[in-house]
């Protein structure tokens, strides 16, 4: 008999409980018993979703960040968070976000914060995560209190638990070391704590335990593949069967490797292409389990179960019971539950797939090879139909837009003239002083935004009501803006739900669900919108917006865009295309919304590119072609101005080094990056690549409520201007201040600007 299996649930609930009661917790609006309560209560509902699987992943569930988690479990939390009273998991917020809940900093004596955890992408990922900090001091000692409490849930409510804990080999991967040392030299020591947890979980009768081990689909050097062997020698002394799981690619070189693993099973993505399956069926060992994840889970596209079932039936027929079927990856990065869903357009939800329907889709499959196709052929049949009339479906494709993506060639991507002329050019035209301060775009989205827009969308507010409680909004940015003394202003975003689904919105081919929720970070939930189609521009999207803004200042107002790579990333993305086809058709969405803003009189646009890193293939060899095209996307977007139009582009947590050339070649006028958390680290890629043009380092962390002070924005400035001369320097926060309270935004602007005014006055230009 097949065993079906999840690698990870949803942990937010439906409806985003779990960011509500973390954001009521953080305000000290409800206590930590409470959200103790809201925990067990998501997990119950979540265990009780995946009744129908033979085995259940516990530990899934994560109050903010699993890799944080996997931190606590290890004991290796920052020293500069050990020395505060109170709760354990006082300390866990402390390193996602600087501080706790205002109650427990008020008893620890933390109200000024800490510095919060760096924070990066999962892979190639939406999802972020709180990298781990080592050093070669660095002592690990085993915590399983969290695992070990939800192991005792599950247990008391019957379920079949299978703990799921992050490997070794990916947790130092993913970690960083915050002095010179080798983080593999720590490899012993942390195998030596591994092995406590998984002999504790043996003693509290565990068979089974799923270690991920992502890292095994990129490309690794003998010391990290060393370093698998080493661990997984020492750990099969431990009672559990172990699960390794990999996901998100293929294993390719690493095939060998991971089959000869000595643990119980391997868990691989499967939805990459069925080259890893038809290798590892020869090389895995004959006692070995086999886990394939053949239910993509990290888009939300029926699956083919006709085609699965053609390759996987005499898969099936060799292995017997020594296959497992599960999601490619865990659910995480998908929304609950499509029957939350009524107001979706018909057609288009008849496509789709979340997390509750890939398992029904999995357990179908599974019902296939045990009880033969016929079993489930009228419902085989109706999976079949919907997937036809997709491909049939006219709504999909539009001939002009094809037309339009095909007729594109090199001189739609050059700007006029280069950048050192059109450097001149736009100095004289914006006369703005040495390091000019800005921000990002979005200011606080206050109760009364999100009010107006749930009232507008409930038509209880009309149109002119609505824009008229927008403008107000808009109105306000830009007065505390000039009362700040900033040189370059924003018109705040306060019109816009999210900074690709508000683009989404009002392009052709694209849908958009009510409830179609996914973790970001901690709290942050994006829903992202459902590229289904041919995409194109009807009408202009931020014109009105952006000019009425500038018609209310005499400093420049940035037009702010979303450039068609994140809006690409930050999609689910239909799955019957390339997906460079998709970005060059959003390409030149974004490029007539360009044009129309600078023929508005708007003197800098904005494109944003926060996810360009996020989607580099996670194997260096396929980077060029994903870089081509993104970067030739990013062209297309941009490079139809004038000179003296500056383009401005933004990026977020992402290590430049590696692509520090493609992105220059975007050539936008002005870069600006999150580089806080990192204290200016990520600004030595450009110790060994002379930058071109202009950067603004952020310089103020969002993410967190802690609010800079001005000597430590001038220290990180000064470090800035080590790498990068100071008259290309710009002084910006790190991202958009739309999660963040007006309360926190404004000292911590005007510390920004008073730095600014300290960094001209030393004359370092």
């Amino acid at each position: 008999m097949t065993t079906i299996h999840n690698l990870g649930f949803p942990r937010i609930g439906a409806q985003r409980e779990l960011k509500f009661g973390l954001e009521s917790y953080w305000k000290g609006a409800s206590s930590r018993d409470a959200l103790e309560a809201l925990g067990a209560e998501l997990r119950t509902r979540h265990w009780q979703q995946q009744a129908g699987l033979d085995l259940v992943p516990v530990g899934d569930f994560s109050f903010y960040d699993q890799v944080l988690d996997m931190s606590v479990t290890l004991g290796n939390l920052p020293e500069r968070v050990r020395g505060f009273h109170g709760e354990a998991l006082d300390n866990y917020f402390r390193v996602a976000r600087g501080r706790s809940a205002e109650s427990a900093e008020a008893h620890g004596g933390c109200c000024g914060g800490v510095a919060a955890g760096e924070m990066t992408k999962w892979f190639d990922t939406n999802y972020h995560y709180i990298v781990p900090e080592l050093s070669a001091a660095t002592i690990f000692k085993f915590d399983g209190t969290r695992l070990l409490a939800q192991l005792g849930e599950a247990r008391q409510q019957g379920i079949k638990a299978k703990p799921v804990i992050i490997g070794p080999v990916t947790y130092l991967a993913l970690a960083k070391a915050i002095d010179a040392s080798d983080k593999l030299a720590l490899l012993p020591q942390l195998l030596d704590v591994y092995a406590q947890l998984l002999e504790t979980l043996a003693n509290q009768g565990v068979d089974w335990v799923q270690v991920d081990e992502p890292i095994l689909v990129t490309e690794l050097d003998q010391d990290w593949q060393h370093a698998f062997n080493l661990a997984y020698h020492q750990l099969k002394a431990c009672r559990p069967r172990l699960l390794v799981a990999t996901y998100f690619g293929e294993l390719k070189e690493n095939r060998y490797l991971a089959a000869n693993l000595p643990v119980a099973g391997l868990h691989v993505d499967a939805t990459h292409g069925q080259e890893d399956v038809l290798s590892l069926l020869n090389l895995l060992p004959d006692h070995k389990v086999l886990s394939l994840g053949v239910i993509n889970g990290r888009n939300i596209w029926k699956t083919d179960l006709n085609a699965v079932l053609d390759w996987l039936e005499p898969v099936a027929t060799r292995l017997g019971e020594r296959l497992w079927l599960a999601p490619s990856c865990s659910l995480l990065h998908v929304p609950v539950d499509l029957a939350n869903e009524p107001k979706l357009d018909a057609e288009i939800r008849s496509w789709l797939a979340f997390a509750v329907q890939k398992l029904d889709e999995l357990q179908l499959l599974a019902r296939a090879l045990r009880e033969g196709r016929a079993a489930v052929q009228e419902t085989l049949t109706a999976h079949a139909a919907v997937l036809a009339a997709r491909r049939a479906s006219p709504r999909v494709t539009n001939p002009a837009v094809q037309a339009a993506v095909a007729a594109i060639d090199a001189d739609l991507g050059a700007r006029k003239s280069g950048y050192a002329e059109r450097a001149v050019v736009q100095a004289a035209r914006l006369a703005l002083p040495s390091f000019p301060t800005t921000t990002i775009g979005s200011f606080p989205q206050t109760a009364e935004i999100r009010q107006a827009r749930s009232a507008h969308k409930a038509g209880t507010l009309d149109a002119a009501d609505y824009e008229a409680a927008m403008r107000a909004e808009i109105a306000r940015s830009v007065r505390e803006q000039e009362t700040l003394g900033l040189d370059v202003l924003v018109h705040g975003e306060a019109e816009r739900n999210d900074m690709v689904e508000y683009f989404g919105e009002q392009l052709d081919g694209y849908a958009f669900s009510q409830a179609g929720w996914v973790q970001s970070y901690g709290s942050r939930c994006v829903k992202p919108p459902i590229l289904f189609g041919d995409i194109s521009r009807p009408r202009a999207m931020t014109v009105e917006w952006i000019a009425y803004a500038q018609s209310l200042t005499t400093k420049p107002m940035k037009g702010m865009l979303t450039g068609p790579v994140t809006i690409l990333n930050w999609s689910f993305v239909r799955d019957d295309q390339p997906r460079s086809v998709s970005c060059k058709q959003l390409a030149l969405a974004i490029r007539a919304e360009v044009l129309d803003l600078e023929r508005a009189g708007v003197r800098i646009i904005q494109i944003d590119e926060a996810a360009l890193r996020e989607g580099l293939p996670l194997r260096r060899s396929e980077w060029r072609h994903y870089l081509d095209w993104a970067v030739e996307s990013f062209r297309i977007a941009a490079n139809g101005v004038q000179d003296e139009t500056q383009i401005h582009t933004h990026m977020c947590y992402s290590e430049f080094n590696d692509i520090i050339a493609a992105i220059a070649g975007m050539d936008a006028d002005v870069i600006t990056i999150e580089t806080s958390r990192s204290r200016m680290e990520l600004l030595d890629a450009f110790e060994g690549f002379s930058y071109p043009n202009e950067i603004g380092p952020g310089v103020y962390d969002i993410h967190s409520p802690n609010i800079p002070s001005e000597e430590h924005i001038v220290g990180l400035m000064r470090k800035a201007a080590e790498r990068i001369p100071a008259a290309r320097l710009w002084v910006n926060p790190d991202c958009g201040l739309k999660t963040r309270q007006w309360a926190e935004v404004l000292p911590a602007l005007r510390n920004m600007v008073a730095a600014a005014r300290t960094l001209r006055a030393e004359a370092l230009v």
